[in-house]
């Protein structure tokens, strides 16, 4: 995410740059606190025994971050050798510094697909067949919502119809939930219905939640036993982590419905991108909390990235940040820091930028 840029008044890198609120300060202040890695502490308990019931799952265990839930999730549901299937833009394959190859010793397996997503008869094509060349497939993991697919939200008969193909081919399925709130707010679907069917979950409570710090992992209760042993290899079992437990537990009672807020500053973003000159963006898309806007979509990459890189300056100059995505893309990702004034500057901040380089007479491009 590159260094801290304090001078950004409104900063739309992403939902992680987010504060504890004073009441959330209060909460952790207040928190009652054990040795988790010896007796437990009461409050993470509370807060796992929450998120296990929240997603419909046997257990849950905390953790330090996203990576390592969807590092555990891998590592307790394969073998050395085995290969896990995933989308070319996955998280877990793009952001997360290759533990499955480096810790869990898994090939990977890179399927396409629109905006994230792709469907059972390409989950099918992608299964190595049984053979002594070829690593033998174990799991299937999918993001919701999928973060550079825009934040899209998988379609509940699409994450069925996953689901049931993963049972076909007898692999493990995973979902990588780290914005799974905005899904569940996006569809009105209840969060253990997104998942019904997954054998593992993680949910980060830092990126939408405005939580300082931590994630979970839910699934049943043998892989959560085992995961217990990996998180504490992996220097990921903490003492006295009620204190930052206690910001996830009041994020979980006082900042989930708040969720449609963002949703409806990134879209009004959304809207304002569509009316900028060599801008390229469907408001249709976003139905979450982020927003990928590409520059010049006519124009060569090179000159798209070039362009996305100077909208970048530009927009920081007038202290909005945000985040150039190394293909000619501009992100954009709204959370409880930003009002909606802020949501209104940010948009007239973005259609001042562009005219600025695009050329104000051009005509308006929505793709």
């Amino acid at each position: 995410m590159g260094a801290p840029t304090p001078e950004l008044a409104i900063d739309l890198r992403s939902d992680t740059v987010t504060r504890p609120t004073d009441a959330m300060r209060e909460a952790m202040a207040g928190a009652q606190v054990g040795d988790d890695v010896q007796e437990g502490d009461p409050t993470v308990r509370k807060l796992e025994a929450r998120v296990a019931n929240m997603l419909g799952k046997e257990a849950a265990i905390y953790v330090p971050s996203g990576t390592m839930a969807n590092l555990l999730a891998i590592k307790t549901q394969t073998q050395p050798g085995d290969e896990i299937v995933t989308h070319e833009q996955s998280h877990i394959y793009h952001w997360e510094t290759g533990g499955y190859a480096a810790v869990a010793s898994c090939s990977i397996r890179l399927i396409p697909g629109e905006r994230g997503q792709f469907t059972p008869q390409t989950l099918h094509r992608n299964i190595r067949f049984e053979d002594q060349h070829c690593p033998p497939t174990r799991m299937v993991a999918i993001e919701n919502t999928h973060n550079k697919g825009g934040g899209h939200v998988w379609d509940l008969n699409a994450i069925d119809a996953i689901a049931d193909e993963a049972k076909a081919l007898n692999l493990r399925f995973h979902v990588d939930g780290a914005r799974l709130w905005n899904a569940h707010i996006a569809t009105g679907q209840p969060l253990s219905r997104l998942v019904r069917d997954a054998n593992s979950v993680s949910v980060c409570f830092s990126k939408g939640l405005g939580a300082p710090v931590g994630s979970a992992l839910a699934a049943d209760a043998k892989t959560i036993t085992l995961a217990r042993r990996w998180r504490k290899l992996l220097g990921g079992a903490m003492r006295q982590s009620g204190i930052i437990a206690a910001a996830a537990l009041y994020a979980l009672d006082h900042h989930i419905d708040r969720l449609a807020h963002d949703h409806a500053h990134a879209r009004l973003l959304a809207d304002a991108i569509t009316e900028c000159p060599g801008m390229a963006l469907d408001p249709l898309d976003v139905r979450t909390n982020i927003v990928f806007a590409r520059v010049a979509p006519d124009e060569p990459l090179e000159t798209q990235q070039k362009l996305a890189d100077e909208l970048c300056g530009l927009l920081a100059g007038e202290g909005v940040g945000v985040l150039s995505e190394g293909d000619g893309r501009v992100r954009a990702v709204f959370h409880l820091g930003i009002s909606t004034e802020q949501a209104k500057q940010a948009a007239q901040a973005w259609k001042a930028c562009a005219a600025q380089f695009v050329g104000i007479n051009s005509p308006g491009t929505s793709r």
